[in-house]
């Protein structure tokens, strides 16, 4: 990678750090919060304050990025920063759980991530573009793990208002970053024969993005449920740091073969569906086993290695498997639909919670993780223009 290269990389996977950072801050600690404020007991509700802000990002995300393609990157950038601080400051000054819920929508409603895989595929060579994608990924999966780490220390510093405020505070350094960091694109992209229909029919990108909504309508139903595990299982939110700090630790240290695997020996689809097969095993383990602080910590283990590398891989493929200009579209569309399972994720969960329990909770995820295996099962791996595997088999017999 050349020197700006790297720059743009390293730039943006910070920005985008820093922003997820304030969306996994709260994951760890909210439904344990929530308990205390007006509202709070409705589970329902909970779900829908956690989930609120995946439907923002769906409604915002395509025409995010339609817009930067008029008004250029950084600007729409900046004012989707500027929006999700504004939601930052509401939800901090917030008194009860539906003022959080509208301080979440608009701070979804800052839906800028499309934009900045569109400025990464700006800035970045084609054949360097999936090694920017990975180490974007790989960044969002640093800042999920630092987040459960100092979320539940901070919470009992701060308070939920302090970590809003926080959180604001994230977003207006991103900002910083974007204006004096980032590199500025020095031509437009290169217009594309592909049509937003071609795009969206896609059939190896829409098993992607099926993939990232299962992905993470579990991960937003599984955090209404474990904190309070964590908690009932005789652990305070304070110390639930000793659990999360541990778990994304080996989870990592586990990952990172997996990822050189895909990466050096051409993988991809066979890591792939190992890492859903640990997030179906973990949502099946979580149904059934005690919730002893031994058994959490260990289902916890299985579940972040197959996401960490989950978040890793599928960022890169939709950038590999997207068709030349046209790979800021592809991820507007898998960001869109990952935001919706932000959103689904919440308010399902939670319903489940409050109407079936969570052994109901855990066996629907399952049933729409296995679901997700099939679909992945049959993805491309012959057509060297499609996949990496057949790229890597290729390149080996030149």
């Amino acid at each position: 990678m050349s020197a700006q290269e790297i720059r743009a990389t390293v730039s943006l996977a910070a920005i985008f750090a820093l922003r997820m950072l304030g969306l996994f801050l709260i994951l760890p600690v909210f439904s344990v919060y929530a308990k205390t404020v007006p509202g709070g007991d409705n589970a329902l509700l909970v779900g829908l304050a956690l989930g609120i802000y995946g439907l923002a990002q769906a409604v915002f995300y395509i025409p995010y990025g339609w817009a930067s393609d008029w008004l250029g990157r950084k600007p729409v950038i900046i004012v989707g920063l500027l929006i999700f601080a504004l939601g930052s400051l509401v939800a901090a000054l917030a008194t009860d759980l539906r003022w959080i819920i509208l301080g979440r929508a608009l701070q979804g409603a800052g839906a800028i991530s499309s934009v900045l895989i569109a400025l990464l595929a700006d800035l970045t060579s084609i054949k360097n573009r999936t090694k920017a994608m990975a180490m974007v990924g790989a960044s969002i999966g640093l800042s999920f793990t630092a987040a459960l780490v100092i979320a539940p220390a901070l919470f009992d510093w701060l308070g939920m208002s302090g970590l809003f405020a926080v959180i604001g505070l994230l977003a207006v350094t991103a900002i910083g970053v974007t204006l004096w960091v980032v590199p500025t694109p020095t031509a437009p992209p290169t217009p594309s024969r592909t049509s937003f229909a071609q795009i969206l029919r896609d059939a190896e990108l829409l098993r992607l993005n099926f993939g990232v909504f299962v992905l993470h309508f579990s991960q937003i139903a599984l955090f209404i449920v474990v904190p309070r595990l964590l908690e009932a299982a005789g652990l305070p939110v304070a110390a639930h740091w000793k659990i999360y700090l541990p778990v994304m630790g080996l989870s990592f240290v586990l990952m990172v073969p997996a990822i050189i695997v895909a990466e050096k020996y051409g993988r991809m689809k066979t890591i792939m569906l190992a890492a859903i097969l640990c997030i179906l095993f973990s949502q099946l383990l979580f149904a059934e086993f005690p919730p002893t602080l031994w058994w959490l910590g260990t289902i916890l283990i299985i579940y972040f290695t197959g996401f960490n590398v989950l978040e890793a891989v599928q960022p890169s493929l939709v950038s590999t498997l997207a068709p030349g200009a046209r790979k800021g579209a592809a991820m507007g569309i898998y960001n869109t639909v990952q935001a919706l399972g932000y959103f689904m994720g919440g308010v399902l969960g939670g319903w489940l919670l409050k109407n079936a329990g969570q052994h109901t909770l855990f066996i629907s995820c399952a049933g729409l993780v296995m679901l997700w295996l099939i679909i992945a099962a049959h993805m491309q791996s012959s057509r060297s223009a499609r996949f990496p595997e057949s790229i890597y088999t290729e390149s080996q017999g030149k």
